[in-house]
């Protein structure tokens, strides 16, 4: 009898991990707008709440979202194809960096996407330093391709040249 209501306790204690949300955005390796996927309940409350990325999937808002999946469609089609304008002039980007040398060809310090993007918005070209797929600085002489996050679906890529100095 005790193993019973021990066992019963352990039922209670369980708790909820995961929670169903209905996306508003695309966002990269989750889904597109107006599908419901599970996610862990603290991404969901921390993350995608907060930042209106998505929300609860209550029977409420299924039923909302059946009506607003047509407009969510429209809206992230809008923002794809001005994505997709903007990522055909990055494409036609060369960047030049000029930097000093040591022996072997490396750079005495580096290339950062921080470096990448005052470059590009000389240029004209606003593109947060957030969106700079380096995932480590350039430290030495060549041809690099830099991918820039536009949209989950966009990522055109720019070239980066670094030259001696």
């Amino acid at each position: 009898m005790a193993e019973l209501a021990r066992a019963g306790q352990a039922e209670n204690l369980t708790i909820e991990v995961t929670m169903e949300v209905i996306l508003r955005q695309a966002v990269d390796k989750l889904g597109h707008p107006g599908d419901i996927v599970k996610v862990s309940a603290g991404y969901a409350r921390n993350f995608l709440l907060p930042r209106g990325v998505a929300y609860e999937a209550t029977p409420g808002n299924k039923k909302r979202i059946a009506q607003e999946k047509d407009r969510l469609q429209a809206a992230e089609d809008a923002r794809i194809a001005t994505a997709q304008e903007f990522a055909a002039k990055l494409e036609q980007v060369s960047l030049t960096f000029s930097a000093r040398v040591g022996e072997e060809g490396k750079l005495f310090g580096s290339v950062t996407p921080s470096d990448i993007a005052d470059q590009l918005k000389a240029q004209g070209l606003d593109v947060e330093k957030r969106m700079i797929d380096l995932h480590e600085p350039i430290r030495a002489l060549g041809v690099y391709k830099v991918p820039i996050r536009l949209h989950a679906d966009v990522k055109p890529e720019i070239k980066v040249w670094v030259i001696k100095a």
